[in-house]
């Protein structure tokens, strides 16, 4: 498989590219003549509709069929220019004229060529400006032992990129080469040198290597060539550094390379060695200084890089060629040849030797770096780190190369053609999987709470709390951990100030949950002015008699039954028995003040609503959940274990009108009512329809038996949805308590009827700035439905089965408004999606739940909570008031300035939940957190969480395309993270190059999960509004999850720790692998054609690839350990995620392979959305324009 295959970007809404129209190479090597078609994909996340004007679905692509060692073909070109070139050849577009253009990008051909082609590449050239400088001195030159070609992952760095355009005729000099130090040797890779234009290959020395063919030649085949004027003068290019590890001292960093900067022309005429087999010996190791160097660099010899080539296949002609034919054609590597450009004279250019070995006696330089030797730089004249690390678990030496490189040309100056291409190797790059790899390494120790501004381990990290003083992470996550003292500074910096709240979150079974305080019937403790509850920020004073608050300084009065004594060193006696005085989460017993009316609270109900119309029927969907409710209703929520559940359940079924049932335990059948004036709603009885299960189980099970046989034969399609939830509302009302409707809804409700809705899906809105319309309810009648709702404590969940248009933006009004959440099974067919139903409804009624909320977030002086996002309902600027709040519910706030923070005190948040519980009993919950605050801005770049970040960027995303182009909110996003980072460069890193680009250690990512939010289906024209809804309220872990998903290689599964997870690209995955992909939504088990036949027969029990059946949804119960460690993790997988993940087998070279690869998200996306290296460059030169 080309592993590097990109699918081209769809045009910007709908303009045919230069280019599309062109001929298009032919199958290279027998592969498939007819491509994939677009896919259209499960409906619920990917609604794509037809192919971009201009773009034939139907252009061939190249051969997937390669040897058994494919060598890597080039890794993805940086362009940092203003505008796009035609795409290689590649698979159509997944998507359609809705794709969208983020910025320039550069088209990417990677991959091993086909089977039949030699491994070669067209030679090109490429302008070079040499610098003054003295190429005389030492050549060390160093011998090179080869082995076996290694893995796809290790060869992506051994080519340099090609630049194509006429240019000054190149000097001898070579690119400096010098691998970092590691603990093992590192791979060679072959960087070819600048050499005279014209060339011939040499043999290969005899005593290097044993015997070889000798290489094939290039030497007759024509080139194409750019017209045109030669490019400008070239500006520097991004080299990338990270901030050093937490241990530095601030300013000091290390470095990333930005890939090779142009060279005349690059050849790779040997197989790679496998693993560690060139010995270098390690650069000098010296603390780096920080003057540059001046002595000038010392180049090494062109040395021969000798190895055997396969034996050529048959030319193969592209449509475009002049001149004499070419002894073979790859497909097209070039950007010439990407963009059928005119063919240049024959023979003109060929191969120079590359260089083998490093340079030695370079003076080290600070420039940036760390710890790390830094050979010189000059303008053109680049320095290379070393080559991907082996797979080997030692860590990876971070890699740099120079600024000062890479041309960026102004659009007015070249053609669209013409453009300066530079290739970034992507293992230079800051790695998500490294980063929480070594998150994973350091943290061994429990994580206690009780030092103030302390950031918690990273959310992909298994860790252990103790509670000491400030809420654990797992209840409130922020987005600095070191406030900005000031106003000014938070505004220059850019970094939102946010926390993720998740008031019931679930703890793991090795942690104790927040303790209940009952202070008897005076309630809890609390200051007088701003009324924040008792916690361990209080300072207690004259002997223990009062107490001054933490949040607003007031003193206020010790009641005499909480009174007691202060040790030495002004701390209560009895400080450690008190949760409320030493841990940051904990629950009061609330008091009837507390409570709605001055009265305690019923225990709550649970109401089952079913849509019986014709669909629903037909799908299965109505006996499903009729026979499931038959056992499910044995687990509703319960305090205690052991005891049965308070809740109590009724039962309505519907279509055009209501059907209430009555199920009293007295009587021997259920009795039903109908109402079917649904314009004015009302229940038809009172006693009876909310009862026990225990007590009516009978009468239950009987109802449930009797409803799918009594609606078999419908022919009702049309289906009402506002007098339906009006009916669960006047239940609760009617039995005075809080509550949670389940509605189970197929189809569009256009019966005559309020909250009637009529079709309003336009694809022509779709991608345009009047797309937000969509994205807004179509009736006011929802929004004062949910706000009824709310008063009541009525919670709605609502499960959808549509075959068709649904507006979900209006249907889900009431349960985003209520705290409730909307579950989506589109084309819902019993066989294939009851698993993943059940199991989501299992989970929703089982759930702890709080009802009738009301939250409050406290905050000490200087800071206050300006904004809310979630799934709530606000009807004043402070209370998020919840009529449902489940563990998996997160609210996120935002914190802004409202005058100076000090240093010394810090900055307090105090969350206050009020809640009835599932036994009804009214409870407060409070987390408190207490975070630093500083005056400088490194101190804040060391203290953020970038995980919270982007969950705060997604949500304050979601809730901007309601009302904002999508377009618009994507620049706004690029423009902060740019802020943000340019911020740091211009006040935090020492001075460097403005080539490099220099990035925080704690934020490294962040450019990368900036890029997976923009590519997401959540800012996709079209996307999916339920997907949304639940981003608005998901935590930390699983929007991490969401935005860059783990990739597993499941090659050995021996004992409890996983494997280790790859980056999310495809030129990770070999061929001969079966990887396993989760989404947080999704689970994909990717089979690689080549994968072995023991791999096979252990998960699949079958031998060969063919007979895998690709509709398989869950893994076959084989007996070996293989097969039941893969079935575990599986299952743990899903009891960690808050929804059902489906698991689909997806075949390598299968259609469904399209959706697998819309989740790799560090490649270009099919919809339009760039790769992570050309967002890096993008995002470098956005920074470089705030600082200029």
């Amino acid at each position: 498989m080309n592993v590097n295959q990109q699918t081209p970007m769809a045009s910007p809404y709908g303009q045919p590219q230069p280019g599309y129209g062109q001929p298009s190479y032919a199958p290279l090597g027998g592969g498939y003549p007819t491509p994939y078609a677009p896919y259209n994909g499960p409906a619920s996340a990917y609604q794509h509709g037809a192919p971009p004007q201009g773009y034939s679905p139907y252009a061939s692509f190249p051969s997937k069929a390669v040897a058994a060692n494919p060598v890597s073909d080039l890794s993805s070109p940086v362009d940092l220019g203003p505008t796009r070139a035609p795409p290689t050849s590649a698979p159509p577009a997944v998507s359609s004229s809705q794709g969208y253009s983020q910025y320039s990008q550069g088209d990417i051909q990677n991959g091993p060529p086909p089977v039949a082609q030699p491994m070669q590449r067209p030679a090109v050239s490429q302008p070079y400006t040499p610098g003054a400088m003295n190429l005389s001195g030492p050549h060390p030159s160093y011998p090179q032992q080869y082995a076996a070609p290694p893995s796809m992952q290790q060869v992506t760095n051994q080519m340099t990129g090609m630049q194509i355009g006429p240019g000054p005729p190149p000097t001898p000099a070579g690119p400096g080469y010098a691998p970092p130090p590691t603990s093992q040797p590192p791979i060679s890779a072959a960087y070819s040198v600048a050499a005279p234009p014209s060339y011939t290959q040499g043999p290969p020395p005899v005593s290097a290597v044993p015997p070889q063919p000798p290489p094939h030649s290039e030497a007759n085949a024509p080139q194409p060539y750019y017209g045109g004027p030669p490019p400008p003068q070239q500006t520097f290019p991004p080299s990338f550094s990270s901030a050093g590890p937490p241990s530095q001292a601030p300013g000091q960093h290390q470095s990333f390379p930005s890939g090779p900067p142009p060279v005349p022309q690059s050849t790779y005429t040997g197989p790679p060695p496998h693993t560690a087999q060139t010995s270098f010996p390690p650069p000098p190791s010296s603390q780096a200084s920080s003057f540059p160097p001046t002595a000038p660099p010392s180049t090494a010899p062109p040395a021969q890089y000798p190895g055997p080539m396969p034996p050529p296949g048959p030319p193969s002609q592209p449509p475009f060629q002049s001149g004499p034919p070419p002894q073979t054609q790859l497909p097209p590597t070039s950007m010439a040849q990407a963009n059928h450009l005119p063919p240049g004279p024959p023979g003109a250019m060929q191969q120079p030797p590359p260089q083998s070995g490093m340079q030695g006696g370079y003076p080290p330089q600070q420039n940036g770096a760390f710890g790390q030797v830094r050979g010189p730089q000059y303008p053109g004249q680049p320095s290379y780190g070393g080559p991907a690390p082996a797979p080997a678990p030692a860590a990876p030496s971070q890699k740099r190369l120079d600024p000062d490189s890479i041309p960026s040309p102004q659009a007015s100056d070249l053609p669209a053609v013409q453009k300066s291409r530079h290739r970034i190797d992507p293992d230079a790059i800051p790695s998500p999987i490294q980063v929480i790899e070594d998150d994973k390494a350091k943290t061994s120790e429990p994580f206690t709470t009780g030092v103030r501004g302390q950031a918690p381990p990273l959310v992909t990290t298994n860790f252990q709390v103790k509670d000491q003083g400030n809420a654990s992470p797992r209840f409130v996550r922020c987005t600095a951990y070191n406030m900005p003292c000031t106003a000014d500074m938070a505004r220059q910096s850019q970094v939102p100030m946010a926390a993720v709240i998740k008031p019931l979150a679930t703890l793991p079974p090795d942690e104790t949950p927040p303790y209940i305080v009952d202070h008897g019937e005076g309630g809890p403790i609390r200051c007088n002015r701003c009324k924040a509850y008792m916690c361990p920020y209080m300072q207690f004073i004259e002997g223990g008699r009062r107490f001054q608050c933490g949040f607003c300084s007031c003193v206020t009065d010790v009641p005499p039954h909480y009174f007691q004594h202060l040790d030495h060193t002004g701390k209560r006696v009895d400080c450690y028995d008190r949760p409320e005085l030493s841990a940051g989460s904990y629950e009061f017993l609330a008091t009837v003040d507390y409570c709605k009316n001055n009265k305690l609270p019923q225990p709550p109900a649970y109401i089952f609503l079913i849509d019986v119309s014709y669909n629903a029927v037909k799908s299965g969907m109505v006996n499903i959940v009729c026979q499931e409710l038959k056992t499910l209703l044995d687990y509703l929520p319960r305090e205690n274990p052991d005891a049965d559940s308070v809740v109590r359940v009724g039962f309505i079924t519907y279509n055009k009108v209501l059907h209430f049932y009555n199920v009293k335990s007295s009587l021997a059948q259920p009795q039903m009512l109908v109402v079917s004036d649904v314009a004015d709603m009302f229940l038809p009885l009172l006693d009876g329809f909310l009862v026990n299960v225990s007590e009516s189980r009978v009468v239950i099970e009987s109802l449930l038996e009797q409803i799918p046989e009594m609606f078999a034969d419908t022919r009702e399609t049309e289906t009402v949805f506002g007098p339906v939830i009006q009916a669960g509302l006047e239940a609760l009302k009617a039995a005075d308590c809080a509550g949670k409707l389940f509605v189970f809804h197929t189809s569009l409700p256009i019966a005559e009827a309020p909250g009637k809705l009529k079709n309003r899906e336009d694809k022509k809105l779709v991608g345009t700035d009047k797309e937000k319309s969509l994205f807004q309810p179509q009736v006011g009648f929802y929004g004062s439905l949910a706000k009824e709702c709310v008063a009541q404590g009525c919670c709605v969940d609502l499960f959808l089965f549509p075959n068709q248009y649904v507006d979900v933006a209006t249907l889900g009004v009431v349960p985003v408004s209520t705290g409730g959440s909307i579950y989506k099974y589109t084309y819902f067919q019993a066989q294939a999606d009851s698993e993943r139903f059940l199991n989501d409804l299992r989970r929703d009624v089982q759930k702890p739940m709080g009802f009738d909320a009301v939250m409050r977030v406290r905050t000490s002086t200087g800071i206050r909570a300006t904004d809310f996002f979630g799934s709530f309902y606000m009807s004043n600027t402070t209370d998020v008031e919840l009529a449902g709040l489940d563990c998996d519910k997160t609210v996120t706030v935002e914190f802004r300035h409202d005058d100076k923070l000090s240093e010394e005190t810090g900055a307090l948040m105090q969350c206050a939940v009020l809640y009835t519980s599932c036994s009804g009993q009214r409870r407060l919950r409070v987390h408190n957190m207490a975070v630093n605050c500083c005056s400088q801005l490194a101190d804040l770049y060391r203290n953020c969480e970038t995980d919270t970040i982007i969950n705060y960027f997604s949500k304050y995303a979601y809730r901007s395309v309601l009302t904002t182009p999508t377009k618009t909110v994507r620049d706004t996003l690029v423009n902060q993270c740019a802020q943000i980072l340019a911020c740091y460069r211009k006040n935090c890193a020492s001075p460097s190059s403005a080539g490099q680009l220099i990035l925080p250690e704690c934020m490294k990512l962040l450019p990368v999960y900036l890029n997976c939010v923009l590519k997401s289906d959540m800012l996709l024209p079209g996307g999916d509004v339920s997907l949304r809804q639940l981003l608005s309220c998901m935590d930390v872990a699983e929007s991490h999850l969401f935005f860059y998903p783990r990739l597993l290689p499941l090659v050995k599964l021996e004992g409890d720790s996983l494997p280790v997870a790859v980056r999310n690209s495809e030129e990770r995955l070999s061929k001969g692998g079966v990887y396993l992909l989760e989404t947080g939504l999704h689970l994909f088990l990717w089979v690689g054609a080549n994968a072995q036949q023991e791999l096979l027969l252990n998960i699949f029990g079958t031998p060969t690839f063919s007979q895998i059946d690709p509709n398989m949804t869950s893994l076959p119960i084989l007996d070996n350990p293989f097969s039941q460690r893969l079935r575990e993790i599986v299952e743990s997988f899903r009891a960690q995620r808050s929804r059902y993940m489906k698991l689909m087998v997806v075949k390598q070279e299968d259609k469904a392979e399209l959706i697998f690869k819309h989740f790799l998200v560090e490649d270009k996306s099919g919809s339009g959305g760039a790769s992570y290296v050309d967002f890096l460059c993008h995002m470098h030169k956005e920074i470089r324009q705030l600082l200029s």
